[in-house]
């Protein structure tokens, strides 16, 4: 038992350093600190989804920005389009393709951000809101894993993390996301850090 743990912590350092050695997963993540920074000093916000453990993602990163990361500071706008009642209105009513790019049509604006989170990159529900997000002149940006799947190559920016299985891809993912969250604060407040 106690290989296996080891194994298990050894294949989480081998994977974060294999992103310390993607400069093109630096770069995107620097772009889109950068870019989330700019759509909150234009008034603008950010929606976020995804399924199952992405989705608990989406969640912990919407409120990391709406509370507080490290230091107290103004709420931030993001959305996660997770919200139960809506997913099983819209799932009950249109399918549950439609959950996310009905969330999109409701609350998405030209010059806010749709960040769509997807081990496999293949969730047909965060394509189709992805689609919805570029109708209405959003920025889309992807976090996915393996080979980036379908949704390689489709939005404005994408971050595709080195792992095989889902709970590796949805671990780098959460590091991810708080090394963003962590930037854009740097950004707009450096007074904090």
């Amino acid at each position: 038992m106690k290989e296996s743990i080891i194994k298990a912590f050894s294949t989480i350092c081998e994977l974060v350093d294999k992103c310390l050695k993607e400069k093109n997963l630096i770069a995107g993540i620097d772009q889109i600190s950068g870019l989330i920074a700019e759509t909150f000093k234009s008034g603008n916000k950010v929606l976020i989804c995804g399924n199952g453990g992405s989705s608990t993602d989406a969640m912990h990163f919407a409120e990391e920005f709406t509370g507080k990361f490290r230091k107290e500071r103004k709420a931030l706008p993001v959305i996660t389009l997770t919200d139960p009642s809506h997913i099983t209105c819209v799932a009950n009513d249109y399918g549950f393709e439609e959950i996310f790019a009905r969330g999109v049509e409701a609350y998405g604006k030209p010059g806010d951000i749709l960040i769509g989170i997807s081990t496999s990159g293949n969730s047909e529900n965060v394509i189709k809101a992805f689609n919805k997000a570029k109708n209405i002149g959003m920025k889309t940006i992807a976090l996915l894993g393996k080979e980036g799947g379908l949704l390689k190559n489709v939005c404005d920016i994408e971050l595709i993390v080195p792992g095989e299985t889902t709970d590796r891809i949805q671990e780098l993912h959460g590091i991810v996301l708080h090394i963003i969250i962590e930037s854009v604060e740097r950004i707009l407040f450096p007074e904090n850090y």
